[in-house]
Formats: C-alpha cells, sequence, structure tokens
C-alpha cells in the first residue's frame, strides 16, 4: 500500500477522492496515478 495526494477529484471503488487530500491505495494503483499526474507521492513524514 501507498500513500498518495490526490490532484483532483475522482471516484474509486465507490469512494470519492478528493484533491487535496491524501488516501492508502495499492501501490500499482498509486503507480499509474502518479505517472497520470492524478495523484503525488507522500513521504510518510508528510502523512
Amino acid at each position: 500500500m501507498m500513500k498518495v495526494k490526490m490532484n483532483i477529484q475522482t471516484m474509486y471503488r465507490g469512494e470519492l477522492l478528493r484533491a487535496g487530500k491524501i488516501y492508502t491505495v495499492s501501490e500499482e494503483t498509486a503507480e499509474r496515478w502518479i505517472i497520470s499526474k492524478i495523484a503525488e507521492k507522500v513521504n510518510d513524514k508528510e502523512a
């Protein structure tokens, strides 16, 4: 699992993810979102 900070608002598995908030998702999903600029990786110190 990886923590990401959302750049946009989106729906994921029936849950509304808001821009600017930090969420924990699977590493595979997080990597896709980071590449697509949908989210940014969060260091444990920031969370």
